[in-house]
């Protein structure tokens, strides 16, 4: 205690209270004056070196993240050589090496030997000048650890890894969060909605519909309708118990709480092409200053990415309610496909993932179902001629889904849905009808796959937004509904 006392006065410059310390308590033999002596009498040593080694091999891998996105850019030798940032020496070096292995000898001696004052910046040195103009416009990130936040709930094995070649922290860019606005909205200065703001994914409390998750208002009902199908996939379908099909509808938090994780697992998972996920998180500070054509909304402002290898140390993300988690989400499977591939999989490159309204695009809901952002729901692909030779490529469903969709507006004629879609794996089919999305399943497994369908089964509807109070039963049969 009393040499964390001492640190805290001296910092502050109060000489005569550590005289007036000494006088009431002298030091002996045996006090404990610096951290080196608390360290050697604790057994610390050890311990202390394994961590200011992890410690700099994270810095230094945040650091090499910068150095790879910032060269080419003009404004990149300003920003290294600044003799106010307080890691110049670092970065120079890795520049240096960065440049050697490129072959940019010419930058690389810039480096060397090329000393700018504050007034060849511009003209103005001060940072707030700099960043003002645009100068230092990316990422101002302080913290090479993750921080803490209400919406996920990292398991202890994940925070044990963390660092490791299964879960690395990399910086976000500028240009990435314009990306992402572009292709959720089309335009850097659209915002979500507060609808889309407050909506997570809590569970409902009616006793009889514990696994249904609530919609609190219109506008995301696209992806809460394909987690809510993913969730039932693995509390009805993959989970070994041996209770009866209804009592499987009846779950604990614990059991609707796994499934939901595994279910956002999955997901991502599928959208990295079952090869790597990203799971986008809240720092719960913003980690740069919008300049220019963007307009801030205190989200992805906030957000803060991490790149994780295999699908167990995915599962052991949760999701938890609170605000922004579907914002998140999204956010998760766009990275995981990454945006250049979401442009890719589209019928027209200027399509976007949110709609008028605050509407879920078919687009998104493919995404979530099938990991590809495809603009149609028919099989395979479609080329219809344009003249003159040409022909426009339309792409659908690549292969059968676990999740199936079903959609109103095939009954209207203005769409087909492919039998990967009306006959997934599971008996679990999104309803698109019209402007809104919803579930609806079975509990008999085969239902879908079997060529042999029973004469009579049920269907069961659910609703986030509907405010349900029992579970919607349909019963059919080869006459019809009963």
């Amino acid at each position: 205690i009393r040499h964390d006392s001492v640190v805290e006065i001296t910092a502050r410059g109060l000489k005569k209270t550590i005289a007036c310390m000494d006088e009431e308590l002298p030091r002996t033999n045996l006090s404990i004056n610096n951290r080196s002596d608390l360290r050697r009498i604790l057994h610390l040593e050890s311990l202390y070196k394994k961590n200011k080694v992890r410690a700099f091999l994270v810095m230094k891998l945040l650091i090499s993240k910068i150095i790879r996105i910032c060269l080419g850019s003009p404004s990149c030798l300003h920003f290294l050589q600044s003799e106010e940032h307080p890691l110049k020496s670092m970065l120079e070096i890795m520049v240096k090496e960065q440049m050697k292995k490129g072959g940019d000898a010419k930058r690389c001696h810039l480096v060397d030997n090329r000393t700018l004052s504050n007034s060849d910046v511009d003209g103005q040195g001060s940072r707030t000048s700099r960043m003002r103009r645009g100068i230092m416009a990316g990422p101002i990130t302080t913290s090479s650890q993750v921080c803490s936040f209400p919406y996920f709930t990292f398991m202890s094995q994940l925070i044990g890894r963390f660092g490791s070649e299964s879960l690395i922290p990399t910086v976000q860019t500028y240009g990435t969060f314009n990306a992402l606005k572009e292709i959720i909205f089309g335009s850097p200065m659209m915002c979500f909605s507060e609808e889309w703001k407050r909506q997570s994914f809590t569970f409902s409390h009616v006793p009889a519909l514990r696994y249904g998750i609530v919609q609190k208002k219109g506008g995301p009902c696209g992806v809460l309708a394909a987690v809510q199908a993913t969730v039932l996939q693995k509390l009805l379908f993959e989970r070994t118990i041996s209770d009866s099909s209804s009592e499987r509808l009846r779950v604990s938090d614990a059991v609707r709480t796994k499934c939901l994780t595994e279910a956002v697992a999955e997901i991502l998972w599928r959208a990295g092409d079952r090869k790597k996920a990203t799971v986008a998180i809240n720092s719960g500070r913003s980690l740069f200053t919008p300049v220019g054509h963007y307009r801030s909304e205190g989200v992805l402002e906030t957000v803060k990415k991490l790149l994780t290898g295999p699908l167990r140390v995915l599962c052991s993300v949760q999701f938890e309610s609170g605000p922004f988690g579907c914002i998140l989400f999204i956010i998760c499977a766009i990275l995981s496909r990454t945006i250049p591939m979401v442009r890719r999989d589209m019928d027209v490159p200027t399509s976007t993932l949110i709609g008028a309204h605050g509407y879920c695009t078919q687009e998104l809901v493919n995404l979530l179902l099938c990991g590809r952002a495809v603009s149609n729901v028919f099989d395979d692909e479609m080329k219809l001629d344009s003249g003159n030779g040409n022909f426009t490529l339309l792409k659908g469903i690549k292969e059968r889904c676990n999740i199936g969709l079903l959609s109103l507006f095939e009954h209207y004629n203005i769409c087909k849905v492919g039998s990967y879609l009306k006959t997934p794996r599971f008996p679990l089919w999104v309803v698109c009808s019209e402007s809104h999305f919803s579930v609806l399943f079975s509990l008999y497994e085969d239902l879908a796959s079997s060529p042999w369908s029973p004469r009579e089964f049920d269907l069961y509807y659910y609703d986030g937004l509907a405010n349900q109070q029992e579970p919607i039963r349909l019963t059919v049969c080869e006459f019809g509904l009963l």
